[in-house]
This record gives structure tokens, C-alpha cells and sequence, in this order.
């Protein structure tokens, strides 16, 4: 793209349209693939810490369940906030400020401190919040101990995020990708020594399943700080530099950027625990099934999860060279990817919509119950083929307005959309109408379609007129 815009300076006739639109297509599919595949591993970590937990018994397995839910209320503060550091050194790395793309990770890392360090502190009484929840006691003591160990991870984690966001400002997302892939075996390695006792370890059982995810989120944090402040092209920013002291003028643009998207992630979130919280209310079928067909789409969305990350930084790059076409033409080709690829694996969803469920269930054996649990698992497959879609279009549609700094007004759209919307038409039809599980998911798809037509339309409306957010380190915008 830059060497397009020198040549429109010398006077040179401009690179034809389409050959724009593959480059930009192209450059997309670079960034996101690592970042996709980043997002993959650290599932894969999760799927392997819940299968040593299962060993232990159901009762563990639920406990690490509520323990996780506890942690991830509080992650997803921070997430939010931490998630603006890509934006912002994204706009600083597109108009060639190095000075400020480090700026930006090191107000992010003082961010993630500063709200982690009570955060922390608060999961210690993760069991007092369960049991006024109304929780089972044995199960909240349960995933209280899974809490001490798991709590001191939300920094380590927090900073990761803030480290990846930096690398792909700078478009080298790959190292995290390569800490992830080295994490997977010795997240597992570990998990299986600290709750079993193995080589030489001590058996803590869910303490040690706690214990190892935050020695491995504290080795993978280490190793992206080594490889930031050592390799090129990171080890030019001195991402170090000067760590001591706090822009506070910048950390404020930064949480005022953040705050927004973790409010829409809490809302978010909330629509779906709510939607858990109904499927029980019809029955343990509806719930197993409602898990089976979530937890397919949580592994389908990290590859729209990660083009959304590729669409902040890419429009970012736009924005900091103020181009307000490659702006434009940034965000709609991220949103036209996703959009196309979800749309082909909802042609191999449908397909496999009855062997999909037999991976996380086993055959029925004669199991009524299982076999009940498989075939509304199936169904609520087919009818999530919308839901797929749209739910990738809302989050790429996000991310290319996160490269505007255009956080505020998503999340009042996000209000709207899943609760006002959502959660009333899921309630609607699953119980007064009488459709159950079914309805839920109808309520799903309407809900995130509204969002991400209101999103897209949101972004077309700025990049139109050619909306550009002041440069990082200014409050004010144009």
C-alpha cells in the first residue's frame, strides 16, 4: 500500500481497484491466520486442563467449571482494556511513530497491572461469591482452591494479550503463535504432574490444575517479553524503555478506547451465561445439547475472532498514514472474508450436524438420554447456520471499528442487540411461545444479526465521509 501511494505522489496512474482489493485481501489473510491459530491453541490448552480436571470426578469437573466462570467474569475486564493497545499502536506504527507504538504497549502493560492487582486479590474469595450465588457448598470450596491457583493468572495473561497486540501492530503476529504452539505440551505436562503427583511434583489436585495454567500464562508472558526486547524487528521499539514511567495522558485515551469493548465482551457474555442459565431451566438434555452446539461455534468463531484482530490493524495502519479509502477498503474486506468463510462451514455444519455431536458424547448405546441430548444437539446445529454467520460478521465489523477508536457507540449497540433484543426474543419464544431450546438459538441469531447490522452500517457511515480518529496521544478527535 505504500508503494501505491508513492506512486499516486509522482503521478503515477493508480494500481487498478480489484488489484487494491486482492492486496488488501491478501495482507488480511496474512495477519489473521497466525492470530486464528494463536486463538486455537489456547483452546486447545483449556480442552486439556478440563480433561485432567475430568479424571478427578464430576464433582472437580464442575467445580473448575464454576471456578472458570469466576476467572472469566474478571479476564474479561481487562481484555477489554488491554485490546486497545493494538489500535492504538496500529495508528502509531501506520504514521511511522515508533516512539509511540511503545508508548502504547507500555501504558497497556501498566493498565493490566494496575486493574489486576485487586482483580487478583478478589479470587481469593471466589468461594464466598459462589456460595451467595447459591451454589452447591462442596462445589464452591471445590473451585475456590481451583481459584487460588488460577487467580495470579489474569496479569500474565492480560500482558500476553497486550504483547500480541503489539506484535501484530507491527505485522509480525507469529511469535506468539510459536509461544502457543510450545505451551500446549507443557501446559499439559504440567497440569498432569502438579494434580497427580508425577515427577517429583506434589498432588494438588485441583490447586495444581490452577497452579499450572498460571506457570505456563507466566512462561508464555516471558518468553513474548524476551522475544520483543531481543528479535527484530520488535527489539528496535526498546519495549522496555522507560517503563517506569506512566503517560497517564495516554493510559486514559487507552482505557477510554478499552473500557467500552469490555463492556460489550461483559454484555456479551452475559447474554450467553443467561442462555445457560435458561437451557437448565428446560432440562438437562436442553443444556448438554445447548454445550455440544456452543462449544462447536467457540471453535468455528476463532478464526472470524482472529480476522476481526487483523481488521483493527490493518484499518489502524490507515488511519495512522490518514488514508481514508484504505481505510474503507480495509474493514469492508476483512467483514467480506469472514462473512465468506463462515458461510462454508456452515455448509459443512449442516452436513455433520449429526456426527458432530457423537465427538463430545460418544454413541447413545441404548442411552435414551444420550440419544435425546444428540439429536436436539443436531437441531440446534442446523438452526445456529445463521447464527455462525452473523455472529462472525458482528466480530470482524467490532474489530475494524476498535481501528477507528470507535468503541462508545458499539457498546450502546451491543446493549440494545443482546439484551433488549436478544435476550427478549430468546425468552419470548422458548416460553411463552413454547420452543424451547430452539427458541434460545433463534433469539441468539436475531440478536447478534441486529448487532452486526447495526455495526456494519456503523462503519460504512464513518469511512464514507471519511472519519479519522486524532493520532494516539491525543484525547480530542478530529
Amino acid at each position: 500500500m505504500q508503494v501505491h501511494d508513492a506512486q499516486l505522489s509522482a503521478g503515477a496512474h493508480p494500481a487498478p481497484a480489484n488489484g487494491l482489493w486482492r492486496a488488501e485481501l491478501g495482507a488480511t489473510v496474512k495477519l489473521a491466520l497466525p492470530i486464528a491459530l494463536t486463538q486455537l491453541g489456547q483452546v486447545a490448552m483449556m480442552t486439556s486442563d478440563l480433561i485432567l480436571i475430568g479424571h478427578l470426578g464430576d464433582g472437580a469437573l464442575a467445580a473448575a467449571a464454576l471456578g472458570q466462570t469466576v476467572l472469566f467474569a474478571a479476564f474479561v475486564l481487562g481484555m477489554g482494556i488491554v485490546s486497545a493497545v493494538a489500535p492504538l499502536a496500529a495508528q502509531a506504527f501506520g504514521a511511522r511513530e515508533p516512539r509511540m507504538v511503545r508508548r502504547t504497549l507500555r501504558v497497556g502493560l501498566w493498565a493490566a497491572l494496575m486493574l489486576g492487582a485487586p482483580l487478583t486479590v478478589l479470587e481469593y474469595f471466589g468461594e464466598d461469591v459462589l456460595r451467595l450465588l447459591g451454589q452447591d457448598e462442596t462445589s464452591a470450596h471445590l473451585a475456590g482452591i481451583y481459584l487460588i491457583g488460577l487467580g495470579w493468572s489474569l496479569v500474565p495473561g492480560w500482558w500476553f494479550i497486550a504483547l500480541r497486540g503489539f506484535m501484530g501492530a507491527v505485522n509480525r503476529p507469529e511469535p506468539a503463535l510459536w509461544v502457543t504452539l510450545a505451551a500446549i505440551p507443557a501446559n499439559t505436562l504440567l497440569a498432569y504432574a502438579l494434580i497427580y503427583g508425577r515427577f517429583g511434583l506434589p498432588e494438588l489436585g485441583l490447586l495444581g490444575a490452577g497452579a499450572g495454567t498460571t506457570i505456563v500464562n507466566l512462561a508464555m508472558c516471558a518468553a513474548c517479553f524476551w522475544i520483543a526486547y531481543t528479535q527484530r524487528p520488535f527489539r528496535k521499539y526498546h519495549v522496555l524503555g522507560r517503563f517506569w514511567r506512566i503517560d497517564w495522558a495516554l493510559l486514559r485515551e487507552l482505557v477510554g478506547v478499552g473500557a467500552p469493548i469490555a463492556g460489550a465482551f461483559l454484555l456479551e457474555y452475559g447474554l450467553f451465561a443467561t442462555a445457560a442459565i435458561m437451557m437448565g431451566w428446560i432440562g438437562t438434555v436442553a443444556l448438554a445439547a445447548h454445550q455440544v452446539a456452543l462449544q462447536t461455534a467457540a471453535i468455528l468463531f476463532m478464526v472470524p475472532f482472529g480476522i476481526s484482530m487483523a481488521a483493527t490493524v490493518r484499518v489502524g495502519h490507515a488511519v495512522g498514514r490518514r488514508d481514508a479509502k484504505a481505510t474503507r477498503r480495509a474493514g469492508f474486506a476483512a467483514i467480506g472474508l469472514g462473512a465468506a468463510f463462515m458461510a462454508a462451514m456452515v455448509v459443512v455444519i449442516v452436513a455433520l450436524r449429526n456426527v458432530i455431536p457423537l465427538a463430545f458424547l460418544g454413541a447413545p448405546a441404548g442411552d435414551a438420554e444420550t440419544a435425546a441430548t444428540i439429536s436436539l444437539a443436531a437441531t440446534l446445529l442446523a438452526f445456529g447456520a445463521t447464527f455462525f454467520v452473523v455472529d462472525g460478521v458482528q466480530t470482524i465489523a467490532a474489530g475494524a471499528l476498535r481501528g477507528l477508536n470507535d468503541t462508545r457507540v458499539p457498546l450502546l449497540f451491543a446493549a440494545l442487540s443482546f439484551w433488549a433484543v436478544g435476550f427478549a426474543t430468546s425468552y419470548t419464544l422458548a416460553f411463552p411461545a413454547g420452543l424451547a431450546a430452539i427458541g434460545i438459538w433463534i433469539g441468539f441469531t436475531v440478536g447478534l444479526g441486529v448487532y452486526a447490522v447495526l455495526l456494519v452500517w456503523r462503519f460504512n457511515a464513518l469511512t464514507r465521509r471519511g472519519f479519522m480518529p486524532a493520532a494516539p496521544g491525543h484525547a480530542a478527535l478530529h
